[in-house]
């Protein structure tokens, strides 16, 4: 079976071991991104992500191979008690998988903090047509960032670099179903993996946590404990200190992403904009 999605970069082939994972033209660096991910977990953290298996890297369109993990995606489900401890049991190992000298070698990861601000700084410009609510709760979010201290919060202090996924999507963590073909039970005390890493790169644990709460899939279909996700991470107190604000310059995205979707072809419910900035909202206090 092939997959892809409108906004995709890539198709997705299943086979029996194997998944076939076709970028577009264009997409080179994340098929790079891909395969670095896939041979440096493979070295550090052989369990946690699939295998790498082949890669044809031709410009017009880069394939990677690598192999099948059996599970059920965390997106669509509740993700509490149980599969709260999995989750963050895996980005405990994730995060403190790659060795640090290693770390510091890769490239930032894409949309990490730098990236991000300029992004809004570009996007506050636009004039967007959003609903009141909406309206409001981006003014909000940018006077944060530039006149309430959020800029600068985010540049104070130093956290040690990560292996980041990149992409928070609970769709790209899988839940060993243990046997269990629909994810029943014994599924929520299974151990959980990882996929998808075109993101990937260097990053830190309070930026790809917020990546995770933040991420829309977290609330339009699926019901994620963050609190208890929060306090099963490992964090130093300057990591701990550095999510809040992480969280807010996450959901400032989100909000501005889903004031730009068209509404004749919308990704979201309707509805999940507004909601959205009342999160916001609640985050900036």
């Amino acid at each position: 079976m092939t997959t892809i999605g409108p906004w995709s970069t890539h198709t997705l082939e299943f086979r029996p071991d194997t998944v076939v994972k076709t970028f577009r033209a264009g997409a080179h660096d994340n098929h790079r991104r891909e395969w670095a991910a896939l041979t440096l977990l493979h070295r550090f953290a052989p369990d946690l992500a699939p295998r790498p298996v082949s890669r044809d890297p031709r410009p017009s369109c880069p394939v990677v191979v690598m192999s099948r993990l059996p599970g059920v995606v965390l997106r669509g489900t509740t993700v509490r008690d149980e599969r709260v401890d999995a989750l963050a049991a895996t980005l405990n190992t994730l995060y403190a998988a790659v060795p640090d000298g290693v770390v510091r070698e890769l490239p930032v990861r894409p949309g990490h903090q730098g990236a991000i601000i300029a992004r809004i700084d570009e996007w506050a410009g636009w004039g967007l047509d959003t609903a009141p609510s909406v309206g409001r709760a981006l003014a909000a979010g940018v006077d944060w960032l530039n006149r309430g201290g959020g800029r600068r919060a985010l540049g104070r202090g130093e956290v040690p670099p990560v292996f980041g996924p990149g992409d928070g999507n609970l769709a790209n963590y899988l839940a060993d179903s243990g046997g269990c073909p629909d994810g029943g039970a014994r599924g929520t005390r299974g151990r959980i993996r990882v996929v998808d890493f075109e993101e990937s790169g260097r990053s830190d644990r309070a930026f790809e946590l917020a990546e995770i709460t933040e991420h829309v899939s977290s609330r339009v279909d699926t019901s994620l404990d963050v609190r208890g996700l929060l306090d099963r991470v490992d964090l130093t107190p300057a990591e701990a200190a550095r999510v809040p604000d992480c969280r807010r310059l996450l959901a400032l995205v989100w909000l501005f992403l889903l004031s730009m979707e068209d509404p004749e072809n919308p990704r979201n419910p309707p509805g999940t904009a507004e909601r959205q900035a009342a999160r916001l909202g609640e985050l900036l206090g």
